[in-house]
């Protein structure tokens, strides 16, 4: 696998964005696991139909796209199979329970965290 580091130059604006498609999508898989945790024997293809749902239900949802809300719902249900495979292999200790994401990004002015798009100030 090929991995590229970049730093963005990038404007307030556009960083916002960002951080709203960002959360966004986490919105989609939270929901999606909300979903599951309701829903005895969920599917991938149920989840796919649940964001569809949600993009007509939240017009902001809606803004990000279809391949996105759906990569977000398959993030949910990856989850869900390494929990439930950590528990056929009876792992010792914690199995791993899907767990709802949070926002974690932090303002354009305080991002120093690693992985994060960090803007490269002019000198």
């Amino acid at each position: 696998m090929i991995v590229l580091e970049f730093k963005l130059k990038g404007k307030p604006q556009q960083y916002r964005i960002l951080d709203e498609m960002i959360r966004t999508a986490q919105f989609v898989r939270n929901k999606a696991l909300r979903y599951w945790i309701d829903n005895q024997g969920v599917k991938l293809s149920d989840l796919y139909k649940q964001c569809a749902i949600m993009a007509k239900e939240f017009e902001w949802a809606g803004k990000l796209n279809s391949m996105a809300r759906q990569a977000s719902a398959e993030r949910a249900i990856f989850a869900v199979q390494r929990f439930f495979s950590n528990c056929q292999a009876l792992k010792p200790g914690k199995k791993g329970y899907p767990q709802f994401k949070k926002h974690t990004r932090s303002s354009p002015s305080t991002r120093h965290q690693a992985g994060s798009f960090l803007p490269i100030k002019d000198v």
